[in-house]
């Protein structure tokens, strides 16, 4: 194990309105690790630049090393001595998958200097064990968009997850705005209700698969009609400030539909080529005029998911 072992992970962007838990896709925005073997008695090493660094932990209780930690626990041979230097580029508790990189480049970066004992499905399985949840780390791992549901056996008890890939057209645009403010996935999960009504339940079946045919077509009114939401957005806009007026502002340039990523707070727009530059400007303009400061940015998805590099 004296190779050193380069891992690019994507951000990704959750639950795309009515795909509540379930549904994500990897942005071309990424962070990316680098972990370099220690001689056997050398003590742990972290470091990090880039985005957040000065937040991120450089002793064991990083999730980094935490998800690397695990990937030895699950061949059953000891954690190796190792430099992990962390270069971050997704913001922190922004609702962009900052943790599922985190996870997933534990995961990789141990997998190969192990050599690779685990494929890459065990890996995702493993992933969605520790992030409680499939729709950041599968995306963050495979690329693309991705649907993921729980799979089930003769005797009705889970077994691993199956994973679907979903087409993204090109000329779907997704651009996100990050608030220069944090939300905890804990807290915007503790305003969400324990139950749902049937005709909450239904509306979101029902929009959950025209947003996979809006997708894959590229039909603007569909995907208008689709990134609607009764489960978890009308809950968590209330921690979002100015919420109403970013997404009538969107709208208003020409998006799609204006949806919370993640648990948010960034929010992500899907609009057109040519609307593009229209409705991040929206984003930040409107925003601004509610108090918050905002990056805006346009970006694509991304379809190579983790890269992984030698030397």
């Amino acid at each position: 194990m004296s190779t050193t072992v380069q891992v690019s992970v994507p951000a990704t962007t959750a639950n795309l309105g009515p795909g509540f838990d379930c549904l994500g896709a990897a942005l071309t925005l990424s962070n990316r690790f680098r972990f370099s073997p220690l001689p056997e008695a050398a003590p742990l090493k972290i470091t990090a630049t880039g985005e957040g660094a000065n937040q991120i932990k450089v002793d064991a209780s990083n999730l980094v090393y935490q998800a690397f930690c695990r990937l030895f626990a699950q061949i059953r041979q000891p954690v190796p001595a190792v430099h992990i230097h962390i270069d971050a580029e997704v913001p922190l508790a922004r609702g962009l998958g900052s943790s599922a990189t985190a996870i997933v480049g534990g995961l990789v970066g141990a997998n190969e200097l192990a050599g690779r004992p685990l494929a890459r499905d065990a890996i995702a399985s493993l992933a969605t064990e520790i992030e409680g949840h499939p729709d950041n780390v599968v995306p963050a791992l495979l690329g693309g968009c991705r649907l993921a549901a729980s799979g089930l056996d003769s005797a009705q008890t889970s077994r691993p997850w199956e994973i679907c890939e979903l087409l993204w057209h090109e000329k779907i645009i997704p651009i996100v705005a990050v608030p220069d403010f944090e939300l905890s996935t804990s807290a915007a999960r503790s305003v969400l209700p324990e139950q749902y009504s049937r005709a909450d339940a239904i509306f979101n079946m029902a929009h959950l698969g025209l947003l996979i045919r809006a997708l894959e077509t590229g039909r603007q009114d569909w995907l208008r009609a689709a990134l609607q939401d009764r489960i978890h957005q009308p809950y968590r806009t209330q921690l979002i400030q100015g919420f109403d007026a970013v997404q009538a502002a969107a709208l208003e340039a020409g998006a799609y539909g204006l949806v919370i990523s993640g648990a948010g707070p960034t929010l992500l727009a899907l609009g057109a080529p040519e609307t593009e530059g229209a409705i991040a400007q929206a984003l930040q303009t409107t925003w601004h005029s509610q108090g918050v400061t905002a990056r805006v940015q346009v970006l694509r998805i991304d379809t190579q998911g983790t890269v992984v590099s030698m030397g």
